[in-house]
């Protein structure tokens, strides 16, 4: 999380843009965006011009080669395109280099044809002044960006700030529930992944845990090609979302995803049956014009909810045999209205539901209050749910007002290490955190899945006092009073 100076340099960046002259904050999001991607990419060129200087190698694949741009009508060299050369101009000559030379080459970046280069085709310089320019280049210039993660507190906390985060569903999941999400269905260098894209978080931290856990995909070019490309998929809805996820993956080593600007539940949605990995904290935004809805989705469910329709797709994108780690607002685990109990009854009768993790209810504070749960299932289109395990998080290493600061309780890691090694949780009793339900049980329970359904509460029993005896010390202790009271009397006297 943002905290302390952090926080207000974040602030006064944001503050520059509104004095002067942007006001949406979608916008001042955007901007800030590309203006830390290109400070970035002039890191990461940094970084490989040292290490080439290190073993007296030439840099393989530059960002900046050598040369001019030759692509535009005024010739400017590459060198002058990076953060740290054009950030020593003169705030006209600055402004002239990142309008004029600095965008029109970031939209170029991408391969042609690829999905970045798509996103990118639309990205738009907006700031107005040399002076806004420069102000907002120093400010941005003090943030420390050397950890992995800043960018992603950044952008967090820059979402905190938009009014309607938590109604659009452009909020980012904290980053320690996608860990543990990926980690829990455990990609693998064949998957194919999808999520609703959003900001791309999961699919930066499902990349981690395969540079992580694979090394061995880098041992042959078809392994190469596949984790630069096909493996790693998503759609948001919004133009702006999918530019900044297409940047954040290029960030990570990533060099062509498929990231695409595309409305999941509308006709020509893309569930094809292709996907072996979903993981997605999809948006919960009420309900839909029924008339937008793809008719095929509707074939499966009858329903305008969001969490539902999304939940259908989901199960279509996937292939026999994939995987899923799926948010979703609690309400879908015992609502009672026919299209609930349809796709609880899909997930259980038709596939094979794993388990449903319960989320302590300020998992997504400040955006939202809402209780949600991690649903894992694996499509099999022939059923295979024999038990359910169930668990309750009661912490997760951030408190869980508003703040989400960091303590010391998290049930996360144990979480992990349970999932891991299921055949120990047969044992668990109904009164511990975790325990498995039968399908039977579910089913005879109208397939509701909320923990306190099957949970039972272990009441203590308490041994009180008689009434007579209590009533006894009573008197002794208004004999203990008034003799005090007399006594004092006495001494006044």
């Amino acid at each position: 999380m943002v905290t302390g100076e952090l926080r207000r340099q974040v602030d006064k960046v944001w503050d520059a843009f509104w004095s002067g002259g942007i006001a949406n904050p979608v916008e001042v999001i955007e901007q800030i965006t590309y203006l830390l991607f290109i400070r970035r990419l002039d890191d990461l060129q940094l970084l490989a011009e040292k290490k080439a200087a290190r073993f007296g190698e030439e840099v393989e694949n530059p960002v900046f080669p050598e040369g001019y741009d030759n692509d535009l009508p005024s010739r400017r060299p590459y060198r002058d395109l990076r953060w740290s050369v054009f950030t020593n101009f003169a705030p006209a000559e600055m402004f002239e280099v990142v309008s004029e030379h600095v965008f029109p080459w970031l939209r170029r970046l991408g391969a042609e044809g690829s999905s970045y280069a798509r996103n990118m085709r639309d990205a738009r310089f907006t700031i107005p002044t040399p002076a806004l320019l420069t102000k907002v280049v120093d400010l941005l210039h003090e943030i420390p960006m050397e950890d992995r993660d800043t960018k992603g507190d950044i952008y967090e906390y820059m979402l905190s700030k938009l009014a309607t985060s938590g109604t659009n569903g452009q909020f980012r999941t904290a980053r320690h529930i996608i860990k543990l999400m990926v980690d829990l269905t455990a990609p693998r260098p064949d998957d194919l992944i999808d999520p609703a894209v959003g900001t791309a978080g999961f699919l930066v931290a499902a990349e981690e845990y395969l540079r992580e856990h694979h090394p061995e995909l880098w041992a042959d070019a078809a392994s190469r090609a596949h984790f630069n490309g096909p493996l790693f998929t998503g759609y948001d809805s919004d133009a702006a979302m999918a530019r900044i996820a297409s940047m954040n993956m290029l960030l990570h080593g990533v060099e062509n995803p498929t990231i695409e600007r595309a409305d999941s539940l509308s006709e020509g949605h893309p569930g094809d049956d292709r996907y072996t990995l979903v993981l997605a904290n999809p948006p919960f935004a009420g309900s839909l014009d029924q008339e937008t809805v793809s008719k095929d989705l509707q074939k499966l469910v009858k329903t305008r909810k969001t969490e539902l329709l999304f939940l259908v797709l989901m199960i279509r994108m996937l292939r026999n045999g994939g995987r899923a780690a799926v948010i979703v607002p609690e309400g879908v685990l015992f609502g009672s209205s026919n299209a609930h109990k349809a796709v609880r009854k899909l997930l259980i009768d038709d596939h094979k539901l794993d388990a449903v993790i319960k989320l302590p209810s300020g998992t997504f504070k400040p955006y939202t209050g809402v209780s949600t749960a991690i649903l894992l299932f694996t499509k099999t289109s022939s059923g295979g749910t024999d038990r359910v395990w169930f668990y309750d998080v009661r912490a997760d290493g951030m408190t869980l007002d508003d703040k989400r600061t960091p303590i010391e309780a998290n049930d996360l890691p144990d979480v992990l290490a349970r999932w891991q090694n299921l055949d120990a949780e047969t044992a668990r009793a109904r009164t511990d955190q975790s325990f498995f339900v039968p399908k039977q049980e579910i089913v005879d329970n109208g397939y509701d899945l909320s923990l306190n359904r099957y949970k039972e509460i272990e009441i203590e029993e308490v041994e009180h006092r008689s009434p007579a005896e209590i009533l006894d010390e009573l008197d002794a202790l208004e004999v203990e009073i008034q003799d005090g009271l007399k006594r004092l009397r006495e001494m006044l006297a």
